[in-house]
């Protein structure tokens, strides 16, 4: 048998056994959220809100990089404008660090300690995760203005 033929039935072999769980253990994991500790489903909240934003350090990066490209290559650039893109770029910078710090400091209290403590403090990171995303997508969003312009 070919090697590509090999390599294909392999790869339909890992597809087949990443599929979707089954509906028993559908119903299970059903059954598990119903049955959730209300501190356990904020934590999935704020964890859902990180998992959301954290693709977007990439973007960032790599709208950080056109816009250093932008400056290197344009050795001409009016005095304004190459300004305007480091201030940007460090703006950039500035929103990355933001979910870095948040991921840092971020801990969960453990099992043991009182309830309704364990949601004051997801709470507080709920509130914190929502403005690292504000930062985030609000920076991006003038970012790609920036690169758009000439």
């Amino acid at each position: 048998m070919k090697l590509t033929h090999k390599l294909l039935i392999l790869f339909l072999v890992v597809l087949a056994a990443c599929g979707k769980p089954s509906d028993q253990n559908s119903e299970e994991m059903g059954n598990e959220d119903a049955n959730q500790d209300p501190n356990q489903a904020l934590y999935d909240q704020v964890m859902n809100l990180h998992d959301e934003v954290m693709p977007k350090m990439e973007d960032i990066y790599k709208i950080k990089s056109q816009l250093q490209e932008k400056i290197a290559n344009s050795p001409d650039l009016v005095k304004e404008r190459k300004e305007a893109l480091e201030r940007m770029i460090l703006t950039l910078d500035s929103a990355n660090n933001s979910m870095m710090e948040w991921m840092h400091q971020f801990n969960p209290l453990p099992d043991s300690v009182d309830a309704e403590q364990s949601r004051a403090y997801l709470e507080s990171q709920m509130e914190k995760i929502k403005g690292v995303k504000e930062i985030m997508l609000s920076t991006l969003e003038e970012a790609k203005a920036e690169v758009e312009k000439n």
